[in-house]
């Protein structure tokens, strides 16, 4: 198998290696995925993995926008792959965002140097404190999803 075949067949998921279920946590804080979400990753079919990719995409669009601006896309992607923080051709630039402040908020000084702009209420966060305030909302927001959800697996 070649090098690209091997990634054709490869399956994406939305793990950042820092699985917090392990740990007891019921939503995992690194890819806000349930527990039984990351342990049935691997059964569901292809189109249920993106749509469910799609809803992390949102979500974290959703949340990350309440604090933060991506004013350079451009400028975003560069820096990623300058620091080879891995991301998707399709993953918004603000769920982009989160994972350059996740990798690089304790080393991060001028966002706009990275596209990036704060929102005026968070004007004076840190990078490491405003991941921190992002976090927080991310994970409030999946816990909230899990406690509204039907019993059902549902994507």
């Amino acid at each position: 198998m070649t090098g690209n075949e091997s990634k054709a067949k490869r399956i994406q998921s939305p793990c950042v290696g820092l699985c917090s279920t392990t740990v007891g946590d019921r939503v995992c804080r690194g890819c806000q995925r349930t527990e039984d979400e990351i342990r049935d990753w691997f059964t569901l079919d292809a189109e249920a993995r993106a749509a469910r990719m799609q809803a992390l995409d949102a979500l974290r669009v959703r949340v990350a926008s309440r604090l933060l601006h991506v004013d350079d896309p451009a400028c975003l992607e560069a820096q990623l792959i300058r620091h080879r923080i891995r991301f998707r051709s399709d993953q918004p630039s603000l769920s982009r965002a989160v994972e350059l402040l996740r990798v690089g908020r304790t080393r991060m000084q001028d966002l706009s140097r990275y596209g990036l702009r704060r929102h005026a209420s968070v004007a004076l966060y840190t990078p490491d404190a405003l991941y921190a305030a992002l976090q927080e909302a991310l994970t409030q927001e999946a816990l909230h999803r899990l406690t509204t959800a039907p019993t059902e697996h549902t994507v």
